[in-house]
């Protein structure tokens, strides 16, 4: 039981930042954090939609144009909302 309240005791908090980086500037940032021996880095790129994405979107467009008089208007339902509070 000690051995686990001396781990507890001694884990550090961690804030998790998300920085983006120019295409041309990400080498020398990266390196940068690299130097930084307290900075746990995980890289990633984004590359937009993926086209299992943009195939869900397209098809949550077709549903709503073939059937939009079952669908709510954002405004109006957040009026509605907000009169009842």
């Amino acid at each position: 039981m000690h051995a686990i309240n001396s781990l507890v005791e001694n884990t550090l908090v961690m804030t998790h930042f998300s920085i983006t980086v120019p295409d041309d500037k990400a080498s020398f940032f990266k390196e940068l954090l690299q130097s930084l021996s307290f900075a746990k880095i995980e890289y990633s790129e984004s590359k937009g939609l993926t086209e299992a994405h943009k195939k869900i979107l397209d098809q949550r467009l077709d549903d709503f144009i073939k059937d939009s008089e079952n669908y709510l208007n954002w405004d109006n339902v957040q009026q509605e909302i907000e009169k009842s509070l």
